[in-house]
């Protein structure tokens, strides 16, 4: 019996992984196979409403294209967005075996095998610097979450800068939208400041560091259906390959976000808090990517500002489709 053919999306069940899945789904794509690791069950709101073609637990995946010949010729294309994405997260060698050799496992199999590869990087490889260029001269990491990912941007580079098939990485800045709610701390500000205006009326900011004024620090704030336009325009361009950033190109300031939240409740106050300590020094106070090479390939996906993605978020959460 031939073996369907699959789209893969590792990390199918997280944030910008589920959201991905919908996207393909509303597409038309009825061969879509979430890979993931539901250790924390919560995630299985994300998928629930999304008819996918089938779900596999990350490392039986692994297993089943060693093994399974016939398994491994039905993966037509592998969209990598599984990774540990907590930036706190200090046990170097769990994160590198997470985010960096499994990325290899996969990346070489879409190398021998001559399909697409796209995966997620992210502008935590920037770290302290003021300039978001895809370039070594810029890629200055924070914490081991940031390491993880350049090292495997570097690895990219080395081994797969002639490769025939498409390898795409897209450099994530702050996204946010539905489905994220499993993340916990690491869930975006905008899912933070919602949850407090409704608990408590008030949106807690961090106090001025880095010479930046109370809640005055900027960030690439960008919303996670615009970042599904982005992979979708790739799936649609495969002649197109490199490491691009994926965000708005603007900054936008917490102030900016947390007034976006109050204006949609019509209710609400700001409070400012001191940076906790164990983010001192490694704390990113400025984003904005730089959009060059993405714009240089044809990619015109129109990415929303704050207040209008803020709202369409919001929007859904009113109406009570927290996780659409």
């Amino acid at each position: 019996m031939r073996q369907p053919e699959m789209q893969i999306v590792t990390g199918g069940a997280g944030f910008i992984g589920s959201n991905l899945v919908r996207a393909l789904i509303d597409r038309g794509c009825d061969d879509v196979v979430v890979v993931d690791d539901l250790s924390d069950g919560h995630k299985f709101v994300n998928i629930a409403d999304l008819p996918i073609a089938d779900y596999l637990d990350k490392d039986e995946f692994v297993r089943l294209l060693a093994a399974n010949q016939a398994f491994a010729k039905g993966v037509t294309r592998i969209l990598h967005q599984g990774a540990c994405s907590s930036t706190t997260e200090w046990d170097g060698r769990f994160m590198m075996a997470n985010n960096y050799s499994y990325s290899k496992t996969l990346l070489h199999y879409c190398l021998d095998q001559n399909i697409p590869f796209l995966y997620a990087s992210s502008a935590a490889v920037y770290g302290s610097s003021q300039e978001f260029v895809e370039d070594p001269l810029f890629e200055n990491p924070l914490n081991v979450y940031g390491y993880s990912k350049i090292q495997f941007d570097r690895y990219v580079r080395r081994v797969a800068a002639d490769a025939d098939n498409q390898v795409v990485g897209l450099r994530y800045f702050n996204v946010y939208g539905p489905r994220e709610q499993h993340k916990g701390s690491m869930a975006s500000v905008t899912f933070h400041f919602n949850q407090q205006i409704l608990d408590a009326g008030e949106a807690h900011l961090f106090a001025g560091t880095d010479s930046y004024a109370d809640g005055e620090q900027l960030r690439d704030f960008v919303y996670v259906d615009d970042v599904c336009d982005v992979i979708l325009w790739f799936l649609d361009h495969p002649g197109v390959s490199g490491i691009f950033n994926v965000g708005t190109g603007s900054a936008q300031s917490f102030n900016e976000v947390a007034h976006a939240v109050i204006k949609w409740h019509g209710r609400g106050k700001i409070a400012y808090v001191p940076l906790p300590e164990h983010l001192l020094g490694v704390y990113q106070s400025y984003t904005q990517a730089n959009l060059t090479l993405l714009r240089k390939t044809g990619c015109d996906v129109e990415f929303r500002a704050v207040e209008d993605g803020v709202k369409h978020y919001l929007d859904h959460i009113g109406q009570g489709q927290p996780h659409r």
